[in-house]
């Protein structure tokens, strides 16, 4: 078998069992976005908004927590595990920090909501959705630095099992407390907002459970010989992390407060905006998936100075993700109108919601090679100047571009001014990530 297809079976190993994990997590943003489909507009609405600024905030701190990942798969690859365990330990103290402005900020939104207009009755339960979800956070932040910790180490299975087994739970608590009142009345948004926390803290003693007793356990024993916080080594988290949340924020923030941004436009085109973003998310799993097993095959390469291996790997994701790229698209495209259909059942909300798919269809490809060339560079511990080339793609041209379509131009496109501005937003960034990975590759290569 040639290095190419070797690599590219590794990485489809490695990916599928993420690419489940992924799917499971944001299955249970479609899960609320299913259910609260047939409750009423205004709950759907509130999910959106609320949704997008706590996605947008969770990912943030994540992102700062992912920096565990390419530490940890350069020591592994560098034979150097005995160096792992303190890592993942201090990436949990960092976690815990970093939750209690998360905490403070969900229990009082007030002003982040006020400068968008929206109706009281969906502010309300905007607020009361954000102000469950903050006791979620602290077990939100722990889990995903276990998950960077595994994917580094190849060892994703676990993150498989316990990704499913929380969206079946989620399933049937969000139906039954926001839908079907087992409390004695439908809570709606609120209901779905319960049942995350539950599934949430749940799922963070699931992984300390398998972190203490299973493989990875037994072989870095994660939990003895527990250090303080040490500022060596949050210095170094914090100098690879702090961009790489920032990234995050403004990935995620030019798709989901484009709900924020519409708002004034009314529920319905919030909803329909939702179901598609939901749709977009879902889609963008695949290759980040594949982004990230890249990450940690390229980073223990990287770790072992293998860089023949390193551009093999390189290829290798480039080629599977916009082959998955452009069939995922051409599905949603296909498939539109009964994805939509499932998801309510008002018939203003999926006339918005057609109205807007094909744009997700078509910028599948882009964002495929955008998403796997900066996470290659996150291996390289280069993450400042993707940090900018996002915040100018995202922020500038995706939601400057966006509003200016929606509501400045000569003819408003109305929401759909924001989705194409995405489109465009994630061309640019493919242009610009691309060269900067290959001369960084070849840097690298020079100084070794």
């Amino acid at each position: 078998m040639s290095p190419m297809l070797s690599a590219m079976r590794d990485l489809a190993a490695h990916a599928l069992p993420i690419l489940i994990a992924q799917l499971a997590s944001i299955g249970m943003m479609v899960v609320d976005t299913a259910i609260l489909g047939h409750v009423s507009s205004a709950d759907l609405a509130a999910v959106a908004i609320g949704g997008g600024i706590h996605v947008s905030l969770v990912f943030g701190l994540v992102g700062i927590l992912q920096a565990v990942a390419p530490v940890v798969a350069h020591l592994h690859g560098a034979r150097r595990d005995d160096e792992v365990a303190g890592v993942l330990q201090q990436g949990f103290w960092l976690a815990l920090l970093l939750s209690l402005p998360g905490i403070a900020f969900l229990r009082a939104p007030d002003f982040a909501l006020a400068p968008f207009a929206m109706d009281a009755d969906v502010a309300a339960k905007v607020q009361d959705y954000l102000g469950w979800l903050a006791w979620s956070l602290p077990a939100a932040l722990l889990y995903r630095t276990f998950y960077a910790f595994c994917n580094a180490l190849g060892r994703p299975r676990v993150l498989m099992g316990i990704g499913l087994a929380a969206l079946a739970l989620h399933a049937l608590l969000a139906w039954g407390l926001a839908l079907a009142g087992w409390t004695g009345t439908a809570l709606g948004v609120a209901g779905c907002a319960m049942s995350n926390v539950v599934v949430g803290w749940l799922a963070c003693l699931g992984a300390a459970v398998w972190l203490h007793c299973g493989e990875l356990g037994r072989r870095y024993r994660p939990f003895a010989d527990w250090q303080a916080p040490r500022w060596k080594t949050w210095r170094e988290l914090l100098r690879i992390g702090l961009p790489m949340g920032f990234s995050n924020l403004v990935e995620i923030t030019a798709f989901t407060l484009v709900s924020l941004f519409v708002a004034g436009l009314g529920a319905t085109v919030v909803a329909g905006h939702r179901i598609v973003a939901n749709l977009s998310a879902l889609t963008y799993m695949l290759p980040l998936s594949l982004a990230i097993a890249t990450m940690a095959a390229v980073g223990q390469a990287l770790g072992a100075r293998d860089f023949p291996g390193v551009r093999v790997l390189v290829r290798a994701g480039m080629v599977m993700a916009a082959i998955g790229s452009l069939a995922v698209g051409l599905l949603l495209w296909l498939a539109a109108a009964p994805l939509v259909n499932a998801y309510t059942d008002d018939p203003a909300v999926r006339a918005v919601a057609l109205g807007l798919i094909g744009y997700v269809a078509v910028y599948q490809f882009f964002d495929a090679l955008q998403t796997i060339a900066g996470h290659v560079l996150r291996a390289y511990r280069v993450t400042f100047a993707p940090m900018l080339i996002q915040a100018f793609c995202f922020w500038g041209v995706a939601l400057g571009g966006g509003a200016w379509l929606c509501y400045r131009a000569p003819t408003p496109l109305g929401v759909a001014g924001f989705w194409l501005a995405a489109v465009v937003s994630l061309l640019a960034a493919a242009v610009l990530l691309l060269p900067l990975l290959g001369r960084v590759m070849r840097w690298a290569e020079e100084v070794s």
